[in-house]
């Protein structure tokens, strides 16, 4: 859909935001996102899927990007010898036998909640690469063509699990079908996996980029009408349009001029909506409640994802990629010491995420919505000389609440040295796969890329026990 940063940043079509405010007039020069819309839509895939039952009706997805520890997180192994072990060390959490990080004492009170999954694995050509791992967790698919970190976003590339979500469930009352707050991998749009691919541009993400949502003021401009056009107006002019694309459509019909009413009507509905301009606004969070989640950058980006959901987006993607300041680091990348990084980054994590279980859960809406946790791959597990840990896709753990997961079970094992599972292995297909069960679509529904040729939705297999 549309990309929203705090720089003269443009939109995924090449479309700035200056035109998006410019909406005083008609025709060309008046109201460009509509024809963003309508661009977006072009080729797009028509054909109504068929899922499953409901279960989920929304998913908050929180992308730990450069790939947390598992042996710091929730695969501890106190047994081993320092070299593996670290300096982390395990807690006892809420269910008996269940322990997790000694960095995350909040989520261990909440363990009733989650299920842990401690046999994640990869094998597959490139899988310790970045962006080959995280093309493989986002969307549930390899790609041959995707085999380095350099390898830009191609039109036939698989759609990320909020594209295909947003595919077939659509936003209700204005507000998007699917959200991506923070950054990207790399800050920009390029990259595979992050994206609609072969679905088109309709179903791109509406992101929220490089904007930090626990600054004092924050708030999606886009979505303010421009302060010379009341509502009023717009509304006036929302049905003056419609009767100058009725016209069209009946005079012309080449494909870029075809059906503009419907992207008019998606143009207006966004920027006049209420109820999305309500979704996203935080000032209307108890301070608190703000404190609960933590004032820091993840903290309010989750509350702001558990606020989109409460109204009515089916998927929200939380990427977090931390901002390089002194002393903290750029990612959950810990080449250069673990120890350090990972007592800076787990806390804020611990809050927020705490949080999010505690408030979804005394709101009624856990059960509603899925919460996952993870990232691109876990990390070797023996030490470096400098104290950090590298790229591991054999290994990693991966976190589900709520949504029709059963809470307060571990699922899968890994060996002494968290390096390889030795039990109930699976993959990022298995956990895509899963997600979609959980929301209520039907695993073997086929997509449509824009040239009208089927694909398989997803490749895995739903992980039962982990379901109620």
């Amino acid at each position: 859909m549309l990309t929203i940063s705090d720089s003269e940043y443009r939109f995924c079509d090449g479309i700035s935001r200056r035109a998006f405010l410019r909406i005083g007039g008609l025709g060309a020069g008046g109201l460009a996102l509509p024809q963003l819309f309508q661009h977006q839509a072009h080729a797009a895939a028509s054909r109504s899927a068929t899922g499953g039952s409901r279960k989920a009706k929304s998913c908050i997805l929180l992308f730990m990007c450069g790939g947390p520890s598992q042996l710091a997180t929730f695969d501890l192994k106190p047994e081993a010898p320092p070299e593996i072990r670290g300096d982390f060390k395990p807690i006892a959490t809420d269910v008996p036998g269940l322990e997790i990080g000694d960095h995350l004492p909040m989520l261990a009170r909440h363990a009733h909640k989650y299920a842990v999954i401690r046999s994640v694995t990869d094998s597959s050509s490139n899988s310790d690469s970045h962006i080959v791992a995280t093309y493989a967790m986002m969307t549930g698919h390899h790609s041959a063509r995707v085999q380095s970190d350099s390898v830009p976003a191609a039109a036939d590339d698989y759609p990320c699990v909020g594209s295909a979500v947003a595919r077939f469930r659509p936003g209700v009352g204005g507000v998007p079908p699917f959200v991506w707050l923070l950054d990207k991998c790399g800050n920009q749009s390029t990259f595979p996996g992050q994206g609609a691919g072969c679905l088109g541009q309709k179903y791109e993400p509406f992101r929220i980029i490089r904007q930090d949502p626990s600054l004092p003021g924050f708030e999606v401009q886009a979505l303010r009408p421009p302060a010379d056009v009341s509502l009023e107006r717009l509304d006036g002019r929302r049905s003056l349009m419609e009767q100058v694309s009725r016209q069209l459509d009946q005079r012309l019909s080449a494909p870029e001029l075809s059906g503009m009413a419907a992207h008019y009507e998606q143009a207006f509905n966004l920027i006049t909506s209420a109820k999305c301009r309500k979704a996203f606004n935080l000032r209307e969070e108890p301070e608190p409640l703000r404190d609960r989640y933590g004032k820091h950058k993840l903290g309010q980006a989750t509350l702001l994802a558990r606020r989109l959901v409460e109204h009515g987006v089916p998927l929200v993607t939380v990427f977090w990629n931390p901002e390089a300041r002194p002393g903290v680091p750029s990612t959950w990348d810990t080449h250069d010491g673990e120890t350090k990084g990972l007592k800076l980054l787990l806390p804020p994590t611990d809050q927020a995420v705490s949080a999010l279980l505690e408030d979804l859960a005394a709101r009624g809406l856990l059960e509603e919505t899925l919460v996952v946790w993870l990232g691109e791959f876990g990390r070797t597990p023996k030490l470096d000389d400098k104290g950090g840990r590298g790229h591991w896709a054999r290994c990693g753990s991966v976190v589900m609440a709520g949504g029709g997961i059963r809470g307060g079970q571990v699922y899968g094992k890994s060996d002494r040295q968290a390096g390889y599972p030795t039990h109930s292995a699976v993959g990022p297909a298995d956990i895509i796969t899963t997600i979609y069960h959980c929301l209520g679509i039907d695993t073997e529904t086929e997509l449509t890329d824009q040239l009208g040729r089927p694909l398989k939705l997803c490749l895995g297999s739903v992980i039962q026990p982990l379901l109620v």
